[in-house]
């Protein structure tokens, strides 16, 4: 995934593939990509330790998942059955259920129950190949909560080998606490964010623009304040209605999310501004709605990052590969620009330079899929799991170890 464009479309032609090949590790980072027969020789000569694979198989970066809320208590399955018998997203949130639903189930757990909660979902996406994972806070809605959920996060980064990215999406919805959403971004702005930063539990702040959660001139506001304080921006934006992404370019966002309504003045916007255009194919599957339109996002020379946004009501599948497969058959997307979008591109959307990329430097985050075609990773539509996966150098997931699991099963 190396000398590709930040932006813009990509053809399979610009894919870098190096055939017969091994990997240098020093440490976490990758020290050499070369032929295998080369690099063994080096490695013998300084002792390393030699980990050989007989059989075909394609090398890739790890994964990045760059937008995910794994950190809850829960179920909206009830929510689930209300949308498939027709009510809308909206409805739904209007009669109880929605975020709240999660708020509620998520403030009564303890630090200790969401911690085991979200292990468990940093084990299944280690296994499926995602190395490096975003983790939203924005379901306790209280700065205790909210601190509850960041300090979930960052034990769980400390002790697993999973990376995961916190960002504070205290601005998820408005509490029942309070009466506006103006006094309620206020009371973030003076109680929680000055914390969080001061603690370190977060660099990154989200916000959701739209019409159940917060309008447009008081969302760019927060914004704002929270870029002053220092942190980044990432922005939930047109996934029912547009302007969020206006928000996002004025903003100076990283990234703008979801996209679902853009229209073509919104990726101008976005375009002009830089954003990296992150679209987010579960909440598509899980509301029943069109992909967003990812394509022409593309063709408007917009960086792409496609993520699960894996949560308990609009996307509880959670599955990268299968959702990226999907959405590039869906919207023509190039094998090229489908695996960019979850690797090299997705680390842009989470201002990470140090990882998408097998090449010298970079974190050695690797995945192994049992094929000799690369083509055939997305043609299967996720259901070509890697057999190998390494975080920084390490084996976490081995071929032997699946292959005893299949046979016990």
């Amino acid at each position: 995934m190396t000398g590709l464009p930040e932006k813009g479309p990509v053809s399979d032609g610009q894919l870098q593939v190096v055939e017969q090949a091994g990997v240098l590790v020093q440490g976490e980072k990758i020290l050499k990509i070369d032929a295998y027969h080369r690099l063994q020789q080096e490695a013998l000569s300084k002792e390393y330790q030699i980990e050989m694979i007989e059989e075909p198989m394609v090398l890739l970066p790890g994964l990045i998942d760059a937008h995910t809320h794994i950190c809850f208590a829960g179920s909206r399955s009830n929510d689930y059955a209300l949308r498939v018998a027709g009510k809308s997203y909206l409805d739904i949130a209007h009669s109880g259920g929605g975020i709240l639903d999660t708020v509620r189930k998520t403030r009564e757990s303890s630090l200790i129950e969401l911690v085991g909660l979200l292990k468990k979902r940093c084990d299944r996406h280690l296994m499926e190949g995602v190395t490096t994972c975003e983790v939203k806070s924005g379901y306790g809605l209280t700065v205790d909560d909210e601190f509850k959920m960041l300090e979930a996060i960052a034990l769980v980064h400390k002790h697993h080998a999973l990376d995961l990215v916190p960002t504070c999406l205290a601005a998820h919805t408005r509490p029942s606490e309070f009466t506006t959403s103006g006094t309620y971004l206020q009371h973030l702005l003076d109680e929680l964010l000055p914390q969080v930063k001061e603690q370190g539990l977060a660099r990154r702040v989200d916000i959701f623009v739209e019409e159940s959660a917060f309008n447009q001139k008081e969302s760019l506001d927060y914004l704002i304040k929270a870029k002053r304080m220092g942190f980044e921006l990432t922005v939930h934006a047109d996934q029912f209605n547009t302007g969020g992404s206006r928000v996002a370019a004025e903003a100076g966002a990283v990234s703008a999310d979801h996209l679902e309504a853009s229209d073509e003045a919104a990726m101008l916007q976005l375009a002009d501004a830089g954003v990296v255009a992150t679209v987010l194919p579960g909440a598509s599957l899980g509301l029943g709605m069109a992909f967003a339109p990812a394509r022409r996002l593309l063709d408007h020379g917009l960086c792409l990052a496609i993520a699960t946004d894996w949560n308990p009501g609009s996307a509880p599948m959670g599955d990268l590969l299968l959702q990226a497969a999907l959405i590039g058959a869906a919207e023509k997307l190039s094998i090229a620009e489908t695996f960019a979008a979850i690797t090299t591109r997705a680390a842009r959307a989470l201002g990470l330079s140090d990882r998408g990329e097998l090449a010298k430097g970079y974190c050695a985050d690797m995945i192994a899929f049992q094929t000799d075609n690369y083509k055939e990773i997305l043609y299967l539509q996720g259901k070509l799991k890697p057999a190998i996966v390494w975080k920084k150098g390490d084996n976490v997931k081995d071929a032997q170890a699946v292959r005893n699991s299949n046979r016990r099963n």
